[in-house]
């Protein structure tokens, strides 16, 4: 197969999890962003993820003065609000939460709500901010990781064929796909070329 060079690559790293960044002003009134993606850092001891935001974004403002975030993992049926709140600002005082019929739940760590519908919710403390090219890179320490009780299996492992995940890529959202194997299934079987 012939292989063309990309002469200017965008996101190619794909799919990434589409999700809801919810940040808080100093009163404590809530706004909620949509991020592209939402991705690992540091899988333990400690949990970190990452975030990257344009400046312009009332949200980096939020987390740059208050250093508090939640990361919440919606569910394909909230496609059409993920898809609404990132098209608008709550710069000018709305209320998405009301708005996209969307409800906060207290977070236990930190300011910020988190969203109640979304299936996987992260609260986060900034840990620190980098510019990397035309975004800043939030890393934030996952202080509490909460989800839904159905969406859970033994030992606390997610259940990922139930949580109806949104992808991002190439400006398109998409479903998460089908199991195809345990890490580690090929063990023991000789894969070199036959």
């Amino acid at each position: 197969m012939e292989k063309i060079k990309v002469e200017t690559p965008f996101r190619p790293v794909f799919p990434s999890p589409a999700g809801l960044i919810v940040s808080a002003d100093e009163k404590g009134k809530p706004n909620i962003m949509t991020a592209g993606e939402i991705f690992n850092i540091g899988l333990r001891n400690p949990c970190i993820i990452g975030i990257a935001l344009r400046k312009a974004t009332y949200s980096h403002s939020l987390i740059s003065r208050t250093g508090e975030f939640t990361a919440n993992l919606p569910p394909r049926s909230l496609l059409e609000k993920v898809d609404g709140i990132g098209m608008v600002s709550g710069r000018d005082g709305r209320d998405k939460f009301a708005e996209f019929g969307l409800h906060p739940l207290p977070s236990l760590s930190v300011k910020p709500p988190v969203v109640e519908e979304c299936p996987v919710n992260l609260e986060c403390r900034v840990l620190s901010v980098t510019v990397v090219g035309d975004h800043d890179l939030f890393l934030g320490e996952v202080l509490c990781m909460r989800v839904d009780a159905d969406k859970l299996g033994e030992n606390q492992r997610m259940l990922i064929d139930r949580m109806e995940s949104l992808l991002y890529a190439e400006w398109e959202y998409y479903g998460i796909g089908e199991k195809l194997g345990n890490f580690g299934f090929s063990k023991g079987r000789d894969l070199r070329l036959r």
